[in-house]
């Protein structure tokens, strides 16, 4: 499976590249005084800024697009000099955001939050059928194209192994970009099979068989009812061993 949208060759240099600003940024409709900054160019200078520096933190190249909304057409702002834009707390630039606004020199003090959606593009994998829950995904279920990683709050998963073999936390339909909420690892081991446990520790190592008293994946820590009656709790491991540290 070629892999060419996840070439990491320049990602920092076609991030830096990308980040534009869509429309003129729409800040008109609150009414300001004679003498007051240019909000719609003070947004869009800080959120390129901004958004410069995070798009550089990122492991693969997005482009990002940013449409901006309005003020609320009802507001009289005193005239301002200097204008302080800022992210509020609690809020991110990624998909559906706000940005504040404040007034730190003029006559009258004010603070304001415009509407902004952020949209980063950058290579991903999408469905090409739909995938019922519990199904475990192979290469022919996806296939690689450019989305909007802000769309959801959700990560994507970008890499192929780290979906390939995975199975369908859910039921998942066609065209849906591969999240990490949508699948999870498959289970080596269900609820009731016998199972070895090895029991180790600083020098030692004791092996014994239970029953499995739920379902695992590796990684994952379950319980076990051992042959004389004992339960214990322990990690599978990828051969389908239960690890009981001690």
């Amino acid at each position: 499976m070629p892999h060419d949208l996840f070439s990491t060759a320049a990602p920092l240099r076609l991030a830096r590249a990308l980040v534009r600003t869509l429309a003129s940024v729409a800040v008109g409709g609150a009414v300001l005084g004679a003498g007051a900054q240019d909000l719609g160019q003070i947004s869009s200078e800080w959120l390129q800024g901004a958004l410069s520096k995070s798009a550089e933190m990122q492991s693969m190249p997005l482009r990002m697009e940013v449409q901006v909304g309005r003020l609320d057409p009802r507001l009289n702002l005193a005239p301002c000099q200097n204008v302080d834009p800022y992210l509020p707390s609690g809020s991110k630039l990624w998909g559906r955001t706000r940005i504040g606004l404040r007034c730190v020199e003029g006559a009258k003090p004010w603070n304001v939050f415009l509407p902004v959606t952020i949209q980063a593009f950058g290579p991903a994998w999408v469905l090409t059928h739909n995938v019922s829950m519990g199904e475990v995904l192979t290469y022919d279920h996806a296939m690689q194209a450019e989305v909007d990683w802000a769309e959801s709050p959700h990560a994507i998963i970008a890499m192929p192994e780290d979906w390939v073999g995975q199975t369908a936390a859910r039921n998942l339909t066609s065209g849906m970009a591969l999240r990490q909420t949508m699948v999870k690892a498959a289970q080596i081991l269900k609820p009731g099979a016998t199972v070895k446990v090895i029991a180790q520790g600083g020098g030692f190592m004791v092996t014994g068989t239970g029953r499995a008293l739920e379902g695992g994946a590796a990684g994952q820590n379950i319980r076990v009812r051992m042959d004389n009656g004992r339960t214990v709790t322990g990690t599978v491991n990828p051969q389908g061993e239960v690890v009981v540290a001690q």
